[in-house]
């Protein structure tokens, strides 16, 4: 079963549709007790970085979700899904996130760019092995919608970039972790194969 972390913040609503619509054996968990029944973990995640954080402390998510990426198990981070993975964000100063990569989250300079951004934006390709990323064609159109971000720097684990005034990091991956700064879940047909393949490469089809 996928578990889509509910931690009383996040796009829960368009996620699961998106899942019963590819068939996808997929529930709800708000407690990390429920990650025990689950093969993998989506985690999905909008409004302010101190508040995602706080409300995961709270339900005690933390040290699991921590475990659970230690131990590479197939986890998908959607939006602040991706953006609660690094130390830290300028939008909420002494606040940490989960720390699984390092760096800071950014706000784009709102002197030079309408913020949030908002709409769909291409996205390059850097590797061409991540399965969750198989047959999605380079520069492929997805939605954001988003008023910080992750600078981009050519390290490993960066799976894709867009470009917003500024080069910035879309999607990684590493090892049985992706995340994506953009919304598969409403980004229509590319979208929608993300999230079939992430399914698929739970079960088994793909490989992991």
């Amino acid at each position: 079963m996928i578990g889509v972390v509910d931690y009383n913040m996040g796009n829960l609503g368009s996620v699961m549709n998106a899942l019963k619509y590819i068939n996808a054996d997929a529930s709800l968990i708000s407690d990390p007790d429920g990650l025990a029944d689950c093969s993998a973990v989506i985690f999905p995640g909008q409004g302010a970085f101190r508040d995602c954080m706080s409300h995961l402390e709270k339900s005690g998510f933390v040290p699991a979700l921590k475990t659970w990426i230690a131990e590479d198990r197939p986890f998908f981070g959607i939006c602040m899904g991706l953006q609660l993975l690094f130390e830290d964000s300028e939008e909420s100063p002494g606040k940490a996130g989960l720390g699984v990569f390092p760096g800071r989250v950014t706000r784009f300079p709102t002197s030079e760019l309408k913020v949030p951004q908002m709409g769909w934006n291409r996205v390059k390709l850097l590797r061409d092995k991540c399965p969750v990323f198989n047959s999605i064609d380079d520069h492929s159109h997805f939605y954001f919608v988003h008023s910080y971000y992750v600078p981009f720097h050519d390290q490993e684990w960066v799976q894709g970039v867009t470009d917003y005034g500024l080069p910035y990091t879309a999607a990684l991956w590493r090892g049985s972790v992706v995340a994506t700064q953009f919304h598969p879940e409403k980004s229509q047909e590319m979208g929608i194969r993300m999230l079939r393949n992430f399914k698929d490469w739970v079960t088994g089809d793909a490989g992991v």
